[in-house]
């Protein structure tokens, strides 16, 4: 990126960070020595086959997990997080595979799933009700901002498509996230319309500034929609790649470790690689 006068613009700095992550369990190194950059407003996708460490990486940027070595940064400062709550309080919001909605509950509940609002004065204060008419306003003002379409926001979570249901834990994450949002496979149970909705909800965050980690098997939807790839094997970052400059064939061999990033930055084949069992199937996605 260059500015005006034609000389290269500094690159942004990472909004969240890491750098030589190491998690041990016992015998066991599922994080070794990773580094991660989040920059402001993109999307950035982390692939690597199962087993590759991505998920134990995810969890120590959103305090699910401790790592045993290493650093993580927030607009540049170094935090620890002891929980998920730490890395909430931080702005950090994660979006899990299995949503942790509550069937039972409407949409507005679980918009504000443990951040429920108490009503104002004395009824709040001591009888501690809440403010159930003021959360189901502010869930339908979130939605329609992000174009998620429901009928109610009173009716039951467990009355939704999956597509909708994907929309209520994006909405919850946008609206109390003010510094990124991590997404964990988000269309791994859906069809092509929902996932397509899907992909449109992460691309209205990204309009919105809002920086999202995308974790995903599907190479189509990496390559629709990530700025750039944070490819992950062997419990380390291997190489960042854009999707303008990388084909989804190269991204897939710097999975498996059939290619690497040379010192002049080409990616040169390995020879003798050691195969991770990653298979290719419907047009490009790793399983």
């Amino acid at each position: 990126m260059s500015d005006p006068d034609g000389r290269d613009a500094p690159a942004p700095d990472p909004v969240l960070s890491a750098r030589g992550l190491v998690k041990r369990f016992g015998r066991v190194t599922a994080i070794d020595g990773a580094d991660f950059d989040l920059l402001p407003g993109e999307v950035l996708a982390v692939v690597g086959d199962n087993g590759a460490g991505k998920s134990s990486l995810i969890k120590a940027l959103s305090g699910a997990l401790t790592p045993d070595a290493g650093e993580v940064r927030v607009a540049g400062r170094p935090v620890r997080f002891h929980g998920p709550l730490d890395a909430r309080r931080h702005g950090i919001e994660t979006v899990y595979q299995d949503l942790a909605l509550a069937p039972a509950q409407d949409v507005a509940s679980n918009l504000f799933l443990g951040r429920e609002r108490r009503r104002p004065g004395l009824l709040g204060r001591v009888f501690r009700l809440l403010d159930t008419r003021g959360m189901r306003a502010e869930a339908e003002r979130v939605l329609d901002e992000l174009g998620i379409g429901v009928r109610s926001t009173s009716q039951p979570v467990e009355t939704l498509s999956g597509g909708q249901r994907q929309g209520v834990a994006v909405a919850r994450a946008a609206a109390f996230g003010t510094r990124v949002v991590i997404m964990d496979e988000p269309t791994a149970a859906l069809g092509v319309a929902e996932s397509a909705r899907v992909l449109d909800l992460i691309d209205r965050l990204r309009a919105r500034g809002l920086p999202v980690v995308l974790i995903s098997h599907n190479m189509p939807h990496v390559f629709d929609i990530a700025d750039r790839v944070h490819v992950h094997r062997l419990g380390r970052r291997v190489a960042v790649v854009s999707p303008a400059e990388r084909t989804m064939n190269e991204v897939v061999g710097l999975i498996t470790g059939a290619l690497r990033v040379g010192a002049d930055g080409a990616l040169e084949e390995v020879r003798d690689a050691v195969r991770t069992g990653v298979t290719r199937t419907g047009g490009g996605t790793a399983e």
